[in-house]
């Protein structure tokens, strides 16, 4: 088995707020799992903490449960890794609050006999078959909304979080229903790879190759290289900056199974 991971800030001047991290135990089989906090316009979101607390305590909480809780279904996982995490701040913070922390969320975890994940929000996953194709899965509902509505923040507040809009992982353990979930035969499953949007954008913004030809840079110059080419689109001042955002916080993890 080989994993590699490799997570950089869009810029040094604010804390990443991405969070990724690979277990392989003893046990056998192994879980990845990818954040990408959502970051808040600026203003209240109701919470002393903020997105790097958050998607630290979620993604701790993702890992240690996939891993050891292996009777437990992801989404299962998922709502109460939810859950735990509100818990920790429910008595200071205000949840209700519509930009509360919250993430995307793309969880892997395989055995002898499958592999399973779960994708919430605009973050990709990437499964590999033996002969080589690539199959991306992914939560569109993101992308349905028009560019127009997300630069307005109060078009985009009234669809977070609520049907006809879009979904992620926030304070109610009730949003794991609506991931994208499935199971695929360990034998159809050479790699697998996540990678939240500062990473994929190679692919689904700049369009410098399509998702097999993501995974074998992946493959061939690992996650730092995946995120180096990137980041050397991104600095052409030929190109308008990506979803209005010239760097974002670039995450992947990749894993030979």
């Amino acid at each position: 088995m080989r994993i590699d991971l490799a997570t950089t800030p869009g810029s040094q001047e604010r804390p990443n707020e991405d969070w990724v991290s690979a277990s392989a135990p003893a046990s056998g089989g192994g879980v990845l799992v990818a954040l990408d906090g959502v970051t808040p316009p600026a203003g209240d979101d109701g919470c002393v903490h903020g997105v790097p607390w958050f998607t630290a305590r979620l993604g701790g909480r993702l890992t240690e449960l996939s891993g050891s809780r292996r009777d437990m279904p992801l989404d299962r996982i998922l709502a109460e890794a939810v859950r735990a995490t509100a818990e920790a701040h429910r008595e200071t913070c205000d949840l209700s609050h519509v930009r509360t922390p919250q993430a995307t969320v793309v969880v892997v975890r395989w055995d002898e006999a499958y592999v399973e994940h779960l994708v919430l929000s605009d973050s990709v996953l990437l499964l590999q078959a033996p002969g080589g194709e690539v199959t991306a899965v992914l939560d569109d509902r993101l992308d349905r909304v028009p560019r127009e509505v997300l630069r307005s923040v109060a078009a985009t507040d009234a669809l977070r979080n609520a049907e006809g809009g879009f979904f992620t992982a926030a304070a109610d353990p009730a949003v794991a229903a609506r991931a994208v979930t499935g199971r695929t035969p360990r034998g159809r499953v050479r790699a697998v790879a996540a990678l939240t949007d500062g990473a994929s954008r190679w692919t689904d913004t700049f369009g410098e190759g399509d998702w097999a030809e993501c995974l074998a840079v992946l493959r061939k110059e690992g996650a730092e290289g995946l995120i180096g080419r990137v980041r050397a689109v991104e600095s052409d001042p030929a190109r308008p900056p990506a979803r209005h955002k010239r760097h974002d916080d670039a995450s992947a993890v990749y894993a030979e199974l």
